[in-house]
Protein backbone atom coordinates (compact mmCIF):
# COMPACT_ATOMS: atom_id res chain seq x y z
CA UNK A 1 0.00 0.00 0.00
CA UNK A 2 1.06 3.49 -0.83
CA UNK A 3 1.99 6.52 1.74
CA UNK A 4 -0.36 8.97 0.16
CA UNK A 5 -3.17 5.27 0.52
CA UNK A 6 -2.08 4.88 4.10
CA UNK A 7 -2.93 8.28 5.19
CA UNK A 8 -5.84 8.47 3.02
CA UNK A 9 -7.09 5.36 5.34
CA UNK A 10 -6.25 6.48 8.68
CA UNK A 11 -8.88 8.74 10.74
CA UNK A 12 -6.58 10.96 11.49
CA UNK A 13 -6.16 12.24 7.83
CA UNK A 14 -9.25 11.45 6.55
CA UNK A 15 -10.58 15.12 6.06
CA UNK A 16 -7.73 15.98 3.68
CA UNK A 17 -7.89 16.48 0.23
CA UNK A 18 -5.62 14.61 -2.41
CA UNK A 19 -3.95 18.33 -3.07
CA UNK A 20 -3.64 18.99 0.42
CA UNK A 21 -2.48 15.39 1.48
CA UNK A 22 0.41 15.26 -1.28
CA UNK A 23 1.62 18.84 0.39
CA UNK A 24 1.13 17.30 3.86
CA UNK A 25 3.31 14.43 2.61
CA UNK A 26 5.99 16.72 0.92
CA UNK A 27 7.30 18.02 4.26
CA UNK A 28 7.47 14.40 5.59
CA UNK A 29 10.54 11.68 5.92
CA UNK A 30 10.26 8.41 7.11
CA UNK A 31 13.10 7.13 9.82
CA UNK A 32 13.35 4.02 11.04
CA UNK A 33 14.15 2.77 13.95
CA UNK A 34 15.39 -0.88 15.56
CA UNK A 35 13.90 -2.03 18.09
CA UNK A 36 15.19 -0.27 21.86
CA UNK A 37 16.28 2.41 20.18
CA UNK A 38 16.30 6.16 21.42
CA UNK A 39 14.20 8.64 19.53
CA UNK A 40 15.57 12.28 18.88
CA UNK A 41 14.20 14.48 20.74
CA UNK A 42 14.44 17.08 18.32
CA UNK A 43 11.86 14.73 15.86
CA UNK A 44 8.94 16.51 16.66
CA UNK A 45 5.41 15.57 15.14
CA UNK A 46 5.25 11.85 13.74
CA UNK A 47 2.72 9.46 12.54
CA UNK A 48 4.16 5.56 13.11
CA UNK A 49 3.75 3.48 10.01
CA UNK A 50 4.82 0.37 11.64
CA UNK A 51 5.60 -0.57 14.58
CA UNK A 52 5.28 0.47 18.38
CA UNK A 53 7.13 2.77 20.71
CA UNK A 54 7.37 3.80 24.26
CA UNK A 55 6.81 7.26 25.40
CA UNK A 56 8.75 7.45 29.34
CA UNK A 57 9.48 9.75 32.03
CA UNK A 58 12.83 9.00 34.15
CA UNK A 59 11.85 9.22 38.42
CA UNK A 60 13.55 7.89 41.03
CA UNK A 61 11.47 4.55 40.78
CA UNK A 62 12.90 3.80 37.20
CA UNK A 63 11.33 4.98 33.75
CA UNK A 64 7.55 5.60 34.08
CA UNK A 65 5.46 4.71 31.19
CA UNK A 66 3.31 7.15 29.58
CA UNK A 67 1.36 5.72 26.97
CA UNK A 68 2.47 3.13 23.83
CA UNK A 69 2.48 4.66 20.50
CA UNK A 70 1.22 2.07 18.04
CA UNK A 71 0.78 1.82 13.78
CA UNK A 72 -1.87 4.30 12.72
CA UNK A 73 -0.92 6.67 15.62
CA UNK A 74 0.47 9.77 16.26
CA UNK A 75 2.62 11.32 19.07
CA UNK A 76 4.81 14.66 19.13
CA UNK A 77 1.51 17.39 18.42
CA UNK A 78 3.11 19.64 20.99
CA UNK A 79 6.22 20.61 19.03
CA UNK A 80 3.33 22.11 17.02
CA UNK A 81 1.22 23.80 19.29
CA UNK A 82 3.41 24.52 22.23
CA UNK A 83 6.82 26.26 23.72
CA UNK A 84 8.18 24.37 24.76
CA UNK A 85 6.79 20.59 23.92
CA UNK A 86 5.37 17.71 25.93
CA UNK A 87 8.49 16.19 28.47
CA UNK A 88 8.95 12.78 27.80
CA UNK A 89 11.85 10.18 26.75
CA UNK A 90 10.84 7.87 23.42
CA UNK A 91 11.99 4.30 22.59
CA UNK A 92 11.43 1.55 19.88
CA UNK A 93 9.69 -0.90 21.35
CA UNK A 94 9.45 -3.26 17.79
CA UNK A 95 11.10 -2.19 14.73
CA UNK A 96 9.44 1.16 13.71
CA UNK A 97 8.91 3.19 10.91
CA UNK A 98 8.12 6.61 11.62
CA UNK A 99 6.66 9.93 9.14
CA UNK A 100 8.35 12.62 10.92
CA UNK A 101 6.83 16.39 9.65
CA UNK A 102 8.94 19.11 9.12
CA UNK A 103 7.30 21.80 11.62
CA UNK A 104 8.68 24.67 9.96
CA UNK A 105 7.21 23.73 6.65
CA UNK A 106 4.19 22.61 8.40
CA UNK A 107 3.41 26.42 9.40
CA UNK A 108 4.31 28.01 6.29
CA UNK A 109 2.07 25.52 4.45
CA UNK A 110 -0.63 26.46 7.04
CA UNK A 111 0.00 30.37 6.90
CA UNK A 112 -0.51 30.18 3.12
CA UNK A 113 -3.74 28.19 3.22
CA UNK A 114 -6.32 28.66 5.85
CA UNK A 115 -7.74 25.06 4.35
CA UNK A 116 -4.64 22.90 5.00
CA UNK A 117 -4.37 25.02 8.56
CA UNK A 118 -7.68 23.90 9.18
CA UNK A 119 -6.97 20.20 7.96
CA UNK A 120 -3.95 20.45 9.73
CA UNK A 121 -5.88 21.19 12.94
CA UNK A 122 -8.62 18.66 12.85
CA UNK A 123 -5.77 15.96 12.49
CA UNK A 124 -4.05 16.96 16.17
CA UNK A 125 -7.17 17.64 17.75
CA UNK A 126 -8.64 13.82 16.91
CA UNK A 127 -5.24 13.00 17.82
CA UNK A 128 -4.88 14.91 21.45
CA UNK A 129 -8.63 13.79 22.25
CA UNK A 130 -8.09 10.28 22.30
CA UNK A 131 -4.90 10.24 24.09
CA UNK A 132 -6.38 12.30 26.81
CA UNK A 133 -9.54 10.09 26.83
CA UNK A 134 -7.06 7.40 27.23
CA UNK A 135 -5.34 9.38 30.09
CA UNK A 136 -8.49 10.31 31.91
CA UNK A 137 -9.21 6.27 32.54
CA UNK A 138 -5.45 6.19 33.72
CA UNK A 139 -6.42 8.02 36.49
CA UNK A 140 -8.91 6.08 37.58
CA UNK A 141 -7.01 2.75 37.05
CA UNK A 142 -3.95 4.04 39.27
CA UNK A 143 -6.02 2.90 42.45
CA UNK A 144 -6.72 -0.41 42.70
CA UNK A 145 -9.48 -0.50 45.19
CA UNK A 146 -12.72 0.79 44.12
CA UNK A 147 -14.56 2.45 47.30
CA UNK A 148 -17.56 4.13 45.06
CA UNK A 149 -18.86 7.20 45.76
CA UNK A 150 -22.55 7.77 47.31
CA UNK A 151 -24.72 10.15 45.63
CA UNK A 152 -24.77 12.63 48.16
CA UNK A 153 -20.77 13.30 47.95
CA UNK A 154 -21.51 14.94 44.62
CA UNK A 155 -21.05 18.37 44.35
CA UNK A 156 -24.76 20.17 44.22
CA UNK A 157 -25.84 20.42 40.90
CA UNK A 158 -27.00 23.79 40.14
CA UNK A 159 -29.58 24.87 37.72
CA UNK A 160 -28.11 28.56 36.18
CA UNK A 161 -30.04 31.40 38.06
CA UNK A 162 -32.99 32.43 35.80
CA UNK A 163 -33.08 35.72 34.36
CA UNK A 164 -29.05 36.43 35.04
CA UNK A 165 -27.37 38.52 31.84
CA UNK A 166 -24.10 40.15 31.09
CA UNK A 167 -23.30 43.27 29.06
CA UNK A 168 -22.66 42.13 25.68
CA UNK A 169 -19.84 44.33 25.93
CA UNK A 170 -18.12 41.85 28.71
CA UNK A 171 -18.61 38.66 26.24
CA UNK A 172 -17.20 40.34 23.51
CA UNK A 173 -14.20 41.78 25.31
CA UNK A 174 -13.76 38.07 26.84
CA UNK A 175 -13.54 36.38 23.17
CA UNK A 176 -11.69 39.12 21.78
CA UNK A 177 -8.77 38.20 24.27
CA UNK A 178 -8.52 35.18 23.04
CA UNK A 179 -7.22 36.49 19.22
CA UNK A 180 -10.08 34.84 17.58
CA UNK A 181 -11.18 35.95 14.16
CA UNK A 182 -14.14 38.77 14.14
CA UNK A 183 -16.51 35.88 12.89
CA UNK A 184 -15.36 33.79 15.67
CA UNK A 185 -16.08 36.67 18.48
CA UNK A 186 -19.45 37.81 16.50
CA UNK A 187 -20.82 34.06 16.45
CA UNK A 188 -19.82 32.89 20.32
CA UNK A 189 -20.77 36.64 21.76
CA UNK A 190 -24.46 36.53 20.15
CA UNK A 191 -24.81 32.52 20.35
CA UNK A 192 -23.29 32.37 23.98
CA UNK A 193 -25.30 32.42 27.00
CA UNK A 194 -24.08 33.38 30.57
CA UNK A 195 -24.70 31.29 33.83
CA UNK A 196 -23.88 31.99 37.33
CA UNK A 197 -22.97 29.26 40.05
CA UNK A 198 -22.51 29.59 43.78
CA UNK A 199 -19.43 28.29 45.73
CA UNK A 200 -19.35 24.45 45.15
CA UNK A 201 -21.79 24.22 42.76
CA UNK A 202 -21.77 21.81 39.84
CA UNK A 203 -21.39 23.00 36.61
CA UNK A 204 -21.78 19.26 35.27
CA UNK A 205 -20.60 15.94 36.48
CA UNK A 206 -18.62 12.76 35.00
CA UNK A 207 -20.51 11.12 33.20
CA UNK A 208 -23.34 13.31 32.46
CA UNK A 209 -24.26 13.40 28.36
CA UNK A 210 -22.84 16.92 27.27
CA UNK A 211 -25.07 20.06 25.34
CA UNK A 212 -22.87 23.25 26.28
CA UNK A 213 -18.90 23.78 26.18
CA UNK A 214 -17.93 26.82 28.58
CA UNK A 215 -15.78 29.56 28.79
CA UNK A 216 -14.94 31.64 32.01
CA UNK A 217 -15.66 34.66 32.20
CA UNK A 218 -15.82 35.48 36.34
CA UNK A 219 -14.24 33.57 39.17
CA UNK A 220 -12.65 29.88 38.81
CA UNK A 221 -13.82 26.75 38.46
CA UNK A 222 -12.55 23.53 39.48
CA UNK A 223 -12.35 20.30 37.17
CA UNK A 224 -12.14 17.40 39.09
CA UNK A 225 -12.52 13.27 38.74
CA UNK A 226 -13.70 10.63 41.26
CA UNK A 227 -10.19 8.71 41.92
CA UNK A 228 -11.72 5.00 43.23
CA UNK A 229 -10.66 4.40 46.82
CA UNK A 230 -8.81 8.38 47.00
CA UNK A 231 -11.65 10.50 46.23
CA UNK A 232 -12.15 13.80 44.67
CA UNK A 233 -8.61 14.71 42.35
CA UNK A 234 -8.70 18.11 41.49
CA UNK A 235 -6.96 18.24 37.60
CA UNK A 236 -7.04 21.82 37.17
CA UNK A 237 -8.14 25.36 37.97
CA UNK A 238 -9.37 27.54 35.40
CA UNK A 239 -10.01 31.64 35.28
CA UNK A 240 -11.06 33.69 32.82
CA UNK A 241 -10.50 32.78 29.29
CA UNK A 242 -10.77 29.14 29.89
CA UNK A 243 -12.44 26.91 27.66
CA UNK A 244 -13.92 23.70 29.42
CA UNK A 245 -16.34 20.99 28.15
CA UNK A 246 -15.13 20.99 24.46
CA UNK A 247 -13.84 17.68 24.12
CA UNK A 248 -16.77 15.65 25.10
CA UNK A 249 -19.32 17.84 23.57
CA UNK A 250 -16.99 17.81 20.03
CA UNK A 251 -16.82 13.40 20.28
CA UNK A 252 -20.47 12.98 21.59
CA UNK A 253 -19.02 11.37 24.46
CA UNK A 254 -20.18 11.46 28.35
CA UNK A 255 -18.22 14.00 30.76
CA UNK A 256 -15.18 12.58 31.39
CA UNK A 257 -14.58 14.91 34.72
CA UNK A 258 -16.58 17.52 36.52
CA UNK A 259 -16.92 21.17 36.71
CA UNK A 260 -17.29 23.03 40.13
CA UNK A 261 -17.76 27.10 40.84
CA UNK A 262 -14.32 27.08 43.30
CA UNK A 263 -13.73 29.62 46.33
CA UNK A 264 -16.88 32.11 45.21
CA UNK A 265 -19.55 32.61 42.51
CA UNK A 266 -17.97 31.68 39.24
CA UNK A 267 -19.83 33.21 35.85
CA UNK A 268 -19.31 31.35 32.80
CA UNK A 269 -20.23 31.53 29.55
CA UNK A 270 -21.96 28.38 27.67
CA UNK A 271 -21.81 27.78 23.94
CA UNK A 272 -24.40 24.66 22.53
CA UNK A 273 -23.43 21.51 20.46
CA UNK A 274 -25.12 22.97 17.77
CA UNK A 275 -23.24 26.60 17.54
CA UNK A 276 -19.73 24.96 18.21
CA UNK A 277 -20.45 22.14 15.36
CA UNK A 278 -21.28 25.16 12.79
CA UNK A 279 -18.21 27.08 13.65
CA UNK A 280 -15.84 24.38 13.31
CA UNK A 281 -17.46 22.59 10.58
CA UNK A 282 -15.00 21.12 8.73
CA UNK A 283 -16.14 22.68 5.34
CA UNK A 284 -15.58 26.45 6.67
CA UNK A 285 -12.33 28.36 6.98
CA UNK A 286 -13.37 30.52 9.67
CA UNK A 287 -12.65 28.51 12.81
CA UNK A 288 -9.20 27.63 12.47
CA UNK A 289 -8.02 30.22 15.92
CA UNK A 290 -10.69 28.74 18.03
CA UNK A 291 -9.75 24.78 16.69
CA UNK A 292 -5.85 25.83 17.31
CA UNK A 293 -6.71 27.54 21.03
CA UNK A 294 -8.64 24.09 21.95
CA UNK A 295 -5.72 22.03 20.21
CA UNK A 296 -3.37 23.72 22.81
CA UNK A 297 -5.22 23.63 25.46
CA UNK A 298 -5.81 19.90 25.09
CA UNK A 299 -1.88 19.68 24.60
CA UNK A 300 -1.78 21.63 27.82
CA UNK A 301 -4.17 19.36 30.30
CA UNK A 302 -2.48 16.13 28.88
CA UNK A 303 1.34 16.80 29.81
CA UNK A 304 -0.62 18.18 33.23
CA UNK A 305 -1.89 14.56 33.42
CA UNK A 306 0.83 12.83 32.61
CA UNK A 307 2.40 15.50 35.20
CA UNK A 308 0.21 14.05 37.84
CA UNK A 309 0.51 10.25 36.87
CA UNK A 310 4.48 10.32 37.50
CA UNK A 311 3.62 12.23 40.76
CA UNK A 312 1.64 9.30 41.61
CA UNK A 313 3.88 7.00 41.02
CA UNK A 314 6.66 8.83 42.88
CA UNK A 315 4.33 9.35 45.86
CA UNK A 316 3.60 5.86 45.81
CA UNK A 317 7.32 4.67 45.88
CA UNK A 318 6.89 3.02 42.47
CA UNK A 319 4.88 0.63 44.23
CA UNK A 320 1.68 1.45 41.11
CA UNK A 321 3.25 0.92 38.23
CA UNK A 322 1.36 2.44 35.10
CA UNK A 323 -0.66 -0.64 33.66
CA UNK A 324 -0.29 -3.18 30.85
CA UNK A 325 -1.95 -1.41 27.91
CA UNK A 326 -0.68 2.32 28.89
Amino acid sequence: MSLTSKLRESDLFAHFDPLDLDSLLATASRQSLAPRSPLDDNLGACFVEQGRLRLRRDTPYGPYLLRRVGAGEMFGEGHLLLQPPEVGEGMAETDLQLLAFDGEALSALAEASSRFHLCLLWTLWKSLSGKLRVTNGRLTEFFSSDSGRPAEERPNRAEPEAGFRVDLQAKRGLFAEQRLSSLEINFLTTLSREERYENGQAIFHEGEPAEKMYVVLDGKVRISKHIPGAGEEALSFLDRGAFFGEMALIESEPRSATAVAHGGAAIVLGIPREVLRGLLDIKKVSSARLLRLLCEMMARRLNELDDKLVGWHILSAGARPAPPGA
